[in-house]
């Protein structure tokens, strides 16, 4: 990979573009910068130009882009963002199509180059991806007692959830002495609209056209799916509602749950002193009748339109794909490219990157709607339907008949 991306920064040097800038600025959050650090510094070694970085909490990157952007400067040359940003900023940056060469196209899922066009143009370069994937209790699993049982009770050999009704099973089977087999995450919607892709839906809350297909079969299908264990078998602590990204890991990582669905970069970040130390195992994300789906979480380089040094910035956004394996040695251990990640498959301690691969490259694998209006739809449409399912009360397909709704009200 990296003799492929050198190429593209070469071509960018020879065309006059090699910047004369003494520094350039980036505006991250603290993720991005321990992700890039490295690789700034071996940047300021090969060029001589100083990166420097302001590190913001996660909504002040949003608040200061916009705020420079409104003001009609920046202060920044490049700016690190969250996919969910991509359509509200696409107007405001550099279009960086010259640097998606064949072979960068090549080395990046699909759902990635997706996320990074914006009417046409190519808004930024991913910096990483993350995606989310299946963890389980691999000596549970692997236990010849638990293995024996499961078979005589479902009729197939117990291995790593691959499918809808292998989750609700295996959630169920083990359940039992204290354990619940899985959680539910009341509190962000993300999982559930994996679900709906891989039920086959063109995409979540929106298709293409940007109509509103909240209540399509398959948003309803998965939504009744993913509430089952809860609602349902019994498999799932009743506080769904209280549960969100780190209630889930704390539930798994305290022995609770047997098995969890969360972000890939979790894997490497067990804790030593905790009750699965050890003892996980990573698979990828499920699959429905469309395969395997999840909707990735990428970060993008991109260049503000107001940016004082242009030339050093799109140097600096090359020069950190070419060199993107560089933040997998970081502590969140995350790339963007193919390639990057396939050069650590087979190591014990990346066991997590060929479910990662295999998730990320799905077929029903995609982003969320590119539209300016997203945030404002999953939180004024999606989860006031989402959040009242989750008490098991009411019908699936009349809550998404009334969120479609108003989701619809929103757009007009």
């Amino acid at each position: 990979m990296k003799t492929l991306m050198s190429t593209s920064l070469v071509a960018l040097m020879s065309a006059g573009t090699m910047a004369s800038a003494e520094s350039i600025n980036i505006l991250v959050e603290g993720g991005g910068e321990m992700l890039q650090k490295a690789v700034a510094e071996r940047f300021t070694e090969e060029t001589g130009i100083e990166v420097n970085f302001t590190v913001v909490p996660y909504q002040g990157v949003f608040d200061k882009l916009s705020a420079e952007i409104a003001s009609g400067s920046s202060n920044f040359d490049v700016a690190t963002i969250d996919v969910v940003w991509n359509a509200r900023f696409a107007d405001h940056v550099e279009d960086l199509s010259a640097l998606f060469t064949d072979e960068v196209k090549a080395d990046l899922a699909p759902a990635l180059l997706a996320d990074a066009t914006v009417d046409g143009k190519m808004i930024g370069m991913p910096a990483w991806a993350n995606a989310e994937i299946v963890f389980y209790r691999k000596d549970l699993w692997e236990d010849p007692e638990n293995q024996a049982a499961f078979e005589a009770e479902y009729g197939y050999e117990l291995a790593p959830p691959a499918t809808w009704q292998q989750w609700r099973d295996m959630a169920k089977f083990f359940t039992r002495d204290g354990m619940f087999g899985t959680s539910v995450n009341g509190l962000f919607s993300e999982e559930w609209m994996a679900h709906v892709l891989q039920a086959g839906s063109p995409g979540v809350i929106l298709d293409e056209e940007n109509n509103v297909i909240l209540d399509n079969e398959a948003h309803i299908e998965a939504l009744e799916f993913y509430r089952a264990p809860l609602c349902e078998d019994g498999s799932a602590p009743e506080n769904a509602l209280e549960i969100g990204w780190g209630e889930e890991q704390n539930l798994f990582y305290q022995g609770q749950t047997a098995m969890m669905k969360f972000w890939a970069h979790a894997y490497k970040l067990t804790p030593e002193d905790s009750q699965v130390s050890g003892k996980v195992g990573v698979a990828p994300m499920l699959a429905g009748s469309a395969g395997i789906g999840a909707i990735p979480g990428p970060w993008y380089n991109v260049i503000p339109s107001t940016a004082a040094n242009k030339d050093a910035a799109e140097q600096f956004v090359a020069f950190a794909f070419a060199n993107n394996e560089m933040g997998i040695e970081a502590p969140l251990g995350l790339a963007a490219s193919n390639s990057a990640y396939e050069s650590y498959v087979g190591q014990e301690s990346y066991a997590h990157f060929q479910p990662l691969l295999d998730t990320l490259g799905g077929p029903a694998t995609k982003g969320r709607p590119l539209h300016k209006d997203f945030q404002e739809l999953v939180d004024e449409a999606v989860m006031p339907a989402f959040q009242a399912a989750m008490e098991c009360e009411d019908n699936v397909a009349e809550l998404l008949a009334e969120a479609a709704e108003y989701a619809a009200d929103i757009l007009n």
